[in-house]
């Protein structure tokens, strides 16, 4: 029998929007923006294109031993604003008791403004496994060997007939 992982929650500021899944199928927790109190501007932020900025959750987790949380971009924000994690997925390592950030970067033409309250991010909480390491002079062979980059194809044409 499997056990649902808890995921511990401490809301560092009363305003924080404790993370929750939004549909009964849904893979991901979604991460609300706990911006500053203040007057309005204060609880606006906007991003430039091409700026990365660190949005505060207002929020340290205790993930479960033996899992992550991977911060994931909304594919909302990413394909109507432009806006995405900048480190997707951002790792959280289940011994960090900080506050969670998620650094989003504006990709897209023109500023996006985050209110507070905005959902910025999805947490996806996965079981980790940890390799031993062996040191060894070689490898084994492969048919692939040391190709890197597109060494296998990008779809069912060359990539020379795709960059045309």
């Amino acid at each position: 029998m499997t056990t649902t992982p808890i995921l511990q929650v401490n809301t560092l500021d009363p305003r924080a929007a404790v993370p929750e899944y939004h549909s009964e199928e849904a893979s991901g927790l979604d991460l609300a923006a706990c911006l500053p109190r203040g007057d309005c501007a204060a609880s606006v932020l906007s991003i430039e294109p091409g700026q990365i900025v660190k949005i505060p959750t207002g929020l340290s987790l205790a993930i479960p031993t033996g899992h992550e949380g991977q911060v994931r971009p909304r594919s909302g924000l990413a394909t109507r604003r432009g806006l995405t994690v900048v480190n997707a997925p951002g790792t959280i390592d289940a011994d960090y008791r900080g506050e969670v950030f998620v650094a989003l970067i504006n990709l897209g033409s023109r500023p996006v403004r985050i209110e507070h309250g905005d959902r910025v991010a999805q947490l996806v909480i996965s079981p980790v496994t940890r390799a031993a390491v062996m040191v060894v002079g070689t490898l084994d062979s492969t048919g692939r060997g040391a190709g890197g980059f597109g060494s296998t194809g990008v779809g069912q044409g060359s990539e020379s007939e795709v960059s045309r």
